[in-house]
């Protein structure tokens, strides 16, 4: 985008000096600036709550930055430009009161494109919508970005987004999951609607199932107060493991760039397709965990109740595996092993999509079966995309044995820094494009689907099955899966 084009914007972070603003949307915005995708004369206001000259809230911006981007790709002549965008004001945001000042320093510029970015918890949405509303800063030019989770069940999101949504509307409403700005997930689409290879074959014709694994080995890390509360069900299942389900299962799109609402009337459709579980269904088709004590990247951990000193108790899941089914002509047969855990014996996100065997094996093999045909998509740390197919062993004295061999997708970046999630959604704020964010019939789909397992735990006392920090999840995850013959995907 040429820099002529580039809208003037005013963006405020609600919430600017907390972990995610410093870690991940502060250096988000600097690379933005530095590839030309954000005009120099725009603002970037960052909300505190304690006394902060701007010329130390610079400091610790440039502080984070290079903590967590050591490899950082920077001039001092361009972080001093960037810099200069840079303001902080002190307020209580959820006090419509402390706003006159971010109203001053806003409206000296009336005309402005406006964008708030509320990095605080969910339950502070409406107070910042209300004050912004009550101090006369939204105007049609105005956007303002949720994180999700929003809420804790679909009461608490319908009650936090009917707020929000008396003052801003739809259209003006982004609610980022920033799982969908990674590379590897976007390629997705392009691997699926652009290659005839795949068209007739992704559907229950020919696919045996699906494995969406998210897998973490850190704990709670310093967060036990706010996991706690959510616990992994409403922190990623409902979150970020949708998401993927319905990139992989929807349909066709119109269109990718004329309507944003193409792709989202899609996802809804996925998420009102899915199967809701009875009691039964649950108590044999979920499972939930908490990690105990044991052994992390070759260290002793301590377990989930030990993350925090005052805490003895707690029934909070920090591992999920469902048996996900879609009822639909498409999927109709297809089970979706969704999986995330924390303390796992290893970090990585991946789709796994197994594909159905042959129907008639010619090959002896030496007796072997022969390995389905897999599509392997890596999410994080590394992204990649591998096709695993069969082919013969080279050489006269194999005969016509067999092995899987992996025939790899990826296209090697013009530039060698690949761009961050946020990177990307946050130049999709900019440019008002919503196509990768949450409609709130979709997040409301999600939430309706999580609650009805969330609430069965809890009604038919379903307990936490512990599992040692350091592996991956309780032994319950392994059954659930080979029960229908499968397994879950390990690399070799």
């Amino acid at each position: 985008m040429a820099l002529k084009e580039l809208p003037l914007v005013d963006i405020v972070i609600f919430g600017g000096h907390g972990d995610l603003a410093l870690r991940k949307i502060m250096p988000a915005l600097y690379y933005l600036f530095w590839q030309n995708h954000l005009d120099p004369r725009s603002r970037i206001f960052s909300t505190v709550r304690s006394d902060e000259t701007e010329e130390e809230h610079r400091q610790l911006v440039l502080d984070k930055f290079r903590e967590f981007h050591p490899d950082n790709i920077y001039s001092d002549e361009t972080w001093s430009v960037f810099a200069s965008q840079l303001f902080v004001t002190k307020m209580d945001i959820s006090d419509a009161a402390n706003y006159q000042p971010l109203a001053n320093a806003l409206n000296e510029f009336p005309d402005r494109e406006r964008i708030n970015y509320l990095s605080t918890p969910s339950s502070l949405f409406g107070d910042i919508c209300t004050a912004l509303n009550a101090n006369g800063l939204i105007t049609s030019k105005s956007r303002v970005v949720l994180e999700k989770p929003i809420g804790h069940n679909l009461n608490s999101f319908k009650e936090i987004d009917d707020t929000v949504s008396a003052v801003f509307l739809e259209s003006s409403i982004f609610r980022i999951d920033h799982y969908l700005g990674k590379d590897t997930v976007q390629n997705l689409l392009a691997l699926r609607f652009s290659n005839t290879l795949f068209l007739p074959l992704w559907n229950n014709k020919s696919i045996d199932h699906v494995q969406i694994t998210v897998a973490e080995t850190v704990g709670v890390e310093g967060r036990w107060g706010y996991y706690d509360k959510y616990g992994a069900m409403r922190d990623m299942v409902q979150n970020h493991l949708m998401q993927l389900l319905c990139l992989i299962a929807m349909e066709p799109p119109r269109s990718l760039e004329s309507d944003s609402d193409s792709v989202r009337n899609e996802k809804v459709k996925v998420l009102k397709s899915l199967r809701k579980l009875s009691s039964r269904e649950v108590a044999e088709k979920t499972v939930r965990g908490q990690y105990k004590e044991g052994v992390s990247c070759n260290k002793s951990v301590p377990g989930y109740l030990e993350d925090d000193d005052k805490v003895r108790e707690s029934d909070t899941e920090t591992f999920v595996a469902v048996k996900a089914e879609i009822e639909n002509w498409t999927w109709n047969g297809v089970p979706f092993y969704l999986r995330t855990g924390k303390r796992m014996s290893g970090r990585f996100s991946e789709i796994v999509i197994q594909f159905k065997d042959v129907p008639h094996s010619i090959f002896p093999n030496d007796g072997k079966a022969l390995e389905p045909n897999k599509l392997i998509i890596h999410i994080q740390p590394e992204e990649s995309i591998r096709l695993l197919l069969m082919n013969k062993v080279p050489g006269l004295s194999q005969g016509m044995r067999l092995r899987p061999v992996e025939l790899e997708l990826n296209v090697v970046p013009d530039d060698p820094r690949s761009p961050t999630a946020y990177e990307r959604l946050l130049l999709d704020v900019i440019k008002n494009d919503a196509t990768l964010f949450m409609r709130r019939d979709e997040v409301e789909a999600a939430w309706e689907w999580a609650d009805n397992i969330l609430d069965t735990w809890h009604e038919e006392n379903i307990t936490v099955k512990k599992y040692s920090a350091g592996t991956d999840g309780p032994s319950s995850a392994v059954a659930l899966i080979e029960r229908d013959g499968r397994s879950w995907h390990e690399d070799s």
